[in-house]
């Protein structure tokens, strides 16, 4: 049976460790309202050039090397994860996805440490391993884009998908995996992506429309994954203020149940140590 002094050891302890976790809670909290509000800023955009892209692709007067639908014998998968842990289960449920892909006919390109280890650690092959901070730049979003395209266009792979995660909201992210390229519909679970109307529209290009619509293919890459980098910096912030949230407040109650049987132990004693005084008076 622990002794009060023990108790007293395992208190302390277990405040220190909520002091800790609630400091991590806060800080997570003021990164995750901005990644949020940056996060679900930028959809409306992503949105437009996707029906941009759709109706481009869709005439067949214009062909680009991005839309060449080839026999899928290499594929490439952009793997966007966290760069730390304590985020719960976030980045298990990412890799879970991530395992169901061949690792003998697929090659990763990975942004976040933690997916590169993931990679390395489940001895799949690494093409590249880029970084991206607490706030994702489109420059970060466009290597990791033309990296991919390279692999693409130099047939090196026939087909990439990305695997990331998507933020639904504070409490829900949702690890999901969708073709890039080639460039063609997405198909996103959870998400409905607004394909454009079958009326007809007519763009006037005052150059070469070919180049033009190349262009647009290129920098869609480049926005569609920096959206991905947005939802996946949202996601773990979000993540990792609910999981020290939990764990603040496991730590609040584990000191609860130990004060109740500190508190219990040294009424125990006291009780003990009257009777014994009582016991000798009588003697």
């Amino acid at each position: 049976m622990p002794s009060t002094r023990d108790i007293r050891r395992r208190i302390r302890s277990v405040k220190n460790t909520a002091q800790i976790t609630k400091a991590m809670q806060m800080v997570a909290a003021s990164k995750m309202r901005k990644a949020q509000e940056a996060a679900l800023a930028g959809r409306p955009f992503v949105q437009l050039l996707y029906r941009i892209q759709r109706e481009a692709s869709r005439s067949p007067e214009f062909d680009h090397p991005l839309l060449e639908v080839r026999e899928v014998k290499k594929r490439g998968v952009i793997l966007v994860g966290a760069d730390k842990g304590l985020c719960g289960a976030l980045n298990s449920n990412l890799f879970r996805v991530a395992s169901l892909y061949d690792p003998a006919s697929t090659v990763f390109v990975t942004a976040g440490r933690r997916a590169a280890q993931f990679v390395a650690r489940t001895g799949r092959t690494l093409a590249a391993e880029f970084a991206y901070g607490d706030n994702p730049t489109f420059l970060e979003a466009r290597t990791i884009a033309a990296f991919a395209r390279d692999l693409f266009l130099k047939r090196e792979v026939d087909q990439v998908h990305v695997v990331a995660t998507r933020f639904v909201n504070t409490l829900t992210q949702e690890a999901v995996s969708f073709e890039l390229l080639p460039i063609g519909e997405i198909k996103v679970p959870g998400v409905e992506l607004e394909e454009p109307s079958a009326e007809a529209r007519e763009y006037l290009f005052e150059r070469d429309p070919e180049g033009d619509l190349g262009f647009i293919l290129t920098m869609y890459l480049g926005i569609l994954v920096y959206a991905v980098l947005l939802d996946a910096k949202a996601s773990e912030q979000s993540a990792r203020m609910v999981s020290m949230k939990n764990a603040t407040d496991s730590a609040e109650g584990l000191i609860e149940e130990l004060s109740l049987e500190y508190n219990q132990l040294r009424q125990g004693n006291i009780t003990k140590e009257l009777l014994e005084i009582a016991g000798g008076q009588s003697d």
